[in-house]
């Protein structure tokens, strides 16, 4: 702890870009990150919050983006008028603020959905504005939970909530790399 401490001080901004860095590499890890931070006194938690929602609405922003210039192919525009891809498409778009909502807390469905916002064209606005919210909702749950622990747990919550939370999110990795590995071998 003292060798974060000191690196804290001599850098006081380097907390905060690196939750503006850290969800392009991994989104859940930066939430946990920041509200761990926040519930250990590691930075201004108003700060931390506003890097880690910018963060996270920088790094799913660019993804819509990525699927808008998938239509930009020959192969991507046929293949956008195939039947199950415009009832997909009718779907999402239809109830896009439920979905993005929804994607935001279900793991492995969030660049899926965005990169199809982009490649069915919803509206950025709305993209955009569902993704921030999103996110805001997402990281101020996590940070509230993670405060609320640590005020009724005290000082060893605070550390010891951490902790779980990264075993937790690293089991679930875990899970699905497993599961993924166990549907490639029953593919082929």
């Amino acid at each position: 702890m003292d060798m974060m401490n000191e690196a804290l001080a001599a850098y006081p901004w380097g907390i905060y870009l690196c939750l503006l860095l850290a969800p392009f590499v991994q989104e859940d890890a930066a939430v946990i990150a920041a509200a761990s931070a926040s519930s250990m006194g590691l930075g201004v938690p108003v700060w931390l919050f506003v890097s880690l929602v910018v963060g996270l609405s920088a790094s799913d922003l660019w993804k819509y983006w990525a699927g808008r210039a998938a239509r930009t192919h020959h192969w991507a525009e046929r293949f956008s008028q195939w039947n199950g891809v415009q009832s997909a498409k009718g779907k999402v778009l239809k109830r896009l603020g439920h979905t993005l909502m929804a994607v935001r807390f279900i793991p492995g469905t969030r660049i899926p959905i965005y990169l199809a916002s982009g490649f069915f064209k919803a509206p950025f606005s709305s993209f955009s504005l569902w993704v921030i919210v999103s996110g805001m909702v997402y990281a101020g749950l996590t940070f509230a939970l993670f405060h609320v622990l640590g005020e009724v747990g005290g000082e060893k919550a605070k550390a010891i909530v951490p902790l779980i939370a990264i075993t937790i999110l690293a089991g679930f990795l875990v899970f699905q790399y497993v599961r993924s590995l166990m549907n490639k071998s029953a593919a082929g």
